[in-house]
């Protein structure tokens, strides 16, 4: 009998691919369609929500002759920067207190309780300190990416030790590893794709966090852009910045999900 090859169930064919991105092009396209004819019937305020050309042309003129003091560049290195400082510190933290709260008892009852009260605290509510403290320099938002980021890290990382079994922790244990040895070959890496999930959503939500800090305590970036736009009444300054956020978030992610995928494939290769 011909053995059938089956595909896994998350895996679709490439017609079945191919398919599903056809269907996306056409809502996108049938979306800015829509846009463009509204725009042209005069059925969209152009003060409320301006045509795609008058969008176009925003970006353009950020890019060259630049607002609130910078080109559109400018402010997204700048909140880039920001982004950079305040997730890398929320990962060094993150991650190592994860794994040493899932290993050890006595510290995970120490720290949860005020974890669990810091993860419910929205970052914005940090803003007040964030200003007492720092002012208007790039201390604040780092502040504010920081405890947006900083739980993800903590809890992905901690759940992926919890899914370690048990057994072998003690194998090698009694095999005479040392609290190190048990650190690098066992928590590590059975943690390490729930430490890569929770990477893509702290980044995710420093991004986040990070544009609503700089709405309010910054003299610079992409989020105070779109403020300065508002106080202008530039609709399209506006939506050209929300763009830019929308179209920078989705680089961020892509870049985490790429370096995933190739640091699991060489650890699974390592492994073997």
């Amino acid at each position: 009998m011909k053995q059938v090859t089956q595909l896994p169930r998350h895996m679709p064919a490439n017609n079945s691919v191919a398919a599903l991105m056809l269907l996306s092009s056409a809502c996108v396209t049938v979306i800015l369609g829509t846009w463009v004819l509204s725009s042209l019937m005069g059925m969209l305020r152009p003060s409320i929500i301006p045509p795609p050309w008058d969008i176009a042309n925003a970006i353009y003129t950020l890019a060259v002759s630049g607002f609130a003091g910078h080109t559109l560049q400018t402010h997204i290195i700048t909140s880039l920067g920001r982004f950079a400082a305040g997730f890398s510190l929320a990962a060094i933290i993150g991650i190592p207190l994860g794994l040493i709260m899932g290993w050890c008892a006595p510290a995970r009852y120490v720290v949860t309780p005020f974890f669990e009260v810091f993860r419910f605290i929205a970052p914005l509510a940090w803003l007040p300190f964030a200003a007492l403290w720092f002012g208007t320099g790039i201390g604040g938002p780092i502040l504010i990416v920081f405890s947006g980021a900083f739980a993800p890290c903590v809890i992905n990382t901690f759940h992926g030790t919890r899914l370690i079994d048990p057994v072998m922790i003690e194998a090698s244990r009694t095999l005479g590893a040392t609290s190190w040895r048990l650190m690098v070959d066992i928590l590590i890496p059975g943690a390490f794709p729930s430490i890569l999930a929770g990477l893509r959503v702290s980044a995710a939500l420093a991004w986040q966090s990070l544009i609503g800090a700089e709405l309010i305590a910054a003299t610079s970036g992409v989020g105070y852009l779109i403020v300065q736009g508002q106080g202008s009444f530039e609709t399209s300054i506006v939506l050209a910045g929300m763009i830019s956020i929308g179209i920078v978030g989705v680089i961020i992610d892509a870049l985490l999900r790429l370096a995933s995928d190739r640091a699991s494939r060489k650890w699974m290769a390592a492994e073997a």
